[in-house]
This record gives C-alpha cells, sequence and structure tokens, in this order.
C-alpha cells in the first residue's frame, strides 16, 4: 500500500524538485499530494489544520517557508507566521494522526562566527529575523514531540526558480563586469541534491531517528568563487550546445567585502555545514557542489 505523502511549497525550488523525484518513480510506494500557496497558505493556522485532516498523511514534507531575507526584516510577523507558527501546526496535526514530519531549515539558525563547518550540536545564534523565524520553527517542531527529521541546508539554487545562479546568468549576459562578495563562505546546494537525499533518507528512515541534520552539497566556496564558477561551466556548456554566450568573463567578476554591499539582513560569515551525522545515520552523501553545478546548468540546455 502506498505511503500518503502531504508536500508543502511544490512551487518553490526544493518542493518542485522533490514533487519532480517522487513522479521518477515507475512504481511508487507513496501517493504524493503537493499543494501550492494556492492550496495551501502557511500564514493561516485554521487551513493548516483543516488540509491536513482532510488529506489525513502519513509523512508531511514541508520544503515552504518565507525566504525573502532582506524583506523579513520589515515583515517579521509573516515571516515568523510561516516559518515559526505554520511548523509548530503541522507538528500537531502530525502528531494527532500518527504521522512523521519533515521539515527544512537554514544555516542562516547560526551566527557564522566559527572557524570550521558547524555540526548540528553547536550553538545556534541566528543574526536576522528570517534566521530567527527558522530557529524558531524548528524549537516548535521539537517542542510537539512528533517523529520529525528537520534538514538544515544552505545557499540552494537550481534550474527552476529564482536564485543566486539564475541572477549570475542573467547579470552575466548584461554586464561585463560584476562585484560579488568573497568574505561569506558555505556550500552552494542544489534543489535536486537536496531532493534525491530526501528519497533516499525516506527510504531508510526508521521512526526510532529523529532529529535535525545538515544537508548541503560537499565543499565548499564563498558567493564571489561561486559565481566564477556558473561563468566558467556555463561557457564549457555554452561551446558545446550553441548557447547565448556571457558578456561576462571570469577575470571581471570582482571580489567585494560584505561592507561593500551591505543589506538590511546581516549573513553568516561562515555557513558551512559538517554533514558527517547525516551519513552515519543513514548512509546519505552529497556530490560536490561544482559537480552538482554542472548538473543543473545542463538542465537549462
Amino acid at each position: 500500500m502506498q505511503k500518503r505523502i502531504l508536500l508543502t511549497g511544490v512551487n518553490g525550488q526544493v518542493g518542485h524538485a522533490l514533487s519532480r523525484a517522487f513522479a521518477m518513480y515507475e512504481q511508487s510506494p507513496y501517493e504524493v499530494i503537493g499543494l501550492d500557496r494556492n492550496q495551501l497558505d502557511l500564514s493561516d493556522k485554521t487551513a493548516i489544520r483543516r488540509v491536513v485532516q482532510d488529506i489525513q498523511p502519513e509523512v508531511i514534507i514541508n520544503p515552504a517557508a518565507y525566504t525573502m531575507v532582506d524583506k523579513a526584516e520589515s515583515e517579521a510577523e509573516l515571516a515568523y507566521a510561516i516559518n515559526a507558527t505554520a511548523p509548530r501546526v503541522l507538528a500537531e496535526e502530525a502528531a494527532k494522526m500518527g504521522a512523521r514530519l519533515i521539515h527544512f531549515s537554514t544555516d542562516y539558525v547560526y551566527a557564522g562566527v566559527k572557524s570550521a563547518p558547524y555540526i548540528e550540536e553547536d550553538q545556534t545564534q541566528p543574526l536576522s529575523v528570517y534566521g530567527k523565524s527558522k530557529l524558531a520553527g524548528e524549537d516548535a517542531i521539537h517542542a510537539v514531540g512528533v517523529p520529525h527529521l528537520i534538514f538544515r541546508t544552505s545557499w540552494v539554487y537550481g534550474a527552476y526558480g529564482k536564485n543566486f545562479m539564475k541572477t549570475i546568468l542573467r547579470l552575466g549576459a548584461e554586464r561585463d563586469e560584476l562585484r560579488i562578495v568573497a568574505d561569506q563562505f558555505g556550500a552552494p546546494t542544489s534543489s535536486s541534491a537536496i531532493a534525491e537525499a530526501i528519497l533516499s533518507v525516506m527510504a531508510r528512515w526508521d521512526s526510532a531517528l529523529t532529529g535535525t541534520y545538515h544537508l548541503v552539497n560537499a565543499g565548499q566556496t564563498s558567493w564571489h568563487g561561486f559565481a566564477i564558477a556558473i561563468v566558467q561551466e556555463y561557457n564549457r556548456i555554452q561551446q558545446a550546445h550553441h548557447l547565448l554566450p556571457l558578456k561576462v568573463s571570469p577575470e571581471n567578476i570582482h571580489a567585494i567585502s560584505t561592507q561593500e554591499y551591505p543589506t538590511p539582513a546581516a549573513r553568516p560569515a561562515n555557513s558551512c555545514l559538517d554533514c558527517s551525522k547525516l551519513a552515519r545515520d543513514f548512509r546519505v552523501t552529497l556530490p560536490d557542489w561544482r559537480a552538482a553545478l554542472v548538473f543543473e546548468l545542463l538542465k537549462l540546455t
């Protein structure tokens, strides 16, 4: 018998990737009911309870979130409603019906001052409203006590949706020079890699395993290094697939400091996450970030 899954945010990057990954099963063990923002408004507690009770899922997967990091500084109430209150309500409804919950969080729960990659047990200290709201969502799920997995990921991008990779390609087609922050470090993580990892995790998920895990592509770089890699890899693919060339060259992507690019919300300088716990408990490891980047760029051909 198929397990019924309620998947939120199917028009978001991770939700879309998960929806596609589940659809690729030839004989799927899952019946996936994917909902977008119009079908499930996560700022409406009553609507959340009604939808979950109507669907009666065995697993709830919640990649939906308020992700406008800078705008959250002036829309804190909405950010908390979606990132903190909604996960609590989903956890409460899952607990009522004996379901499990998979939820996604962020590297922004850390201050970014550690010199090494963060492990799950490190102290959290979010710098922004977005980070604080996501941490509040984690805490709410823990407090409910439903069997759950929370995956902290970072720098999510892909061929679908709005993200850093797409922005660099757009700006690189318009300009011959770019200035990109070089003193923030992390792991660019593709939505497809996240989706594939989640399917592997679900196949091995014993309900005794519950808690928080880091889930990012292997390796690390800066935003500046990521931008250069995007242009370099696109140029290689462009020559083979006759795509439109970019105006910008890797040599004309200039490194700048965080201070030179002020934003309303503070970002952690170190967003590197250690995924050893995920590998130990689920035998799941994600590919190197640059290999994942090539895979996502090829989808644009």
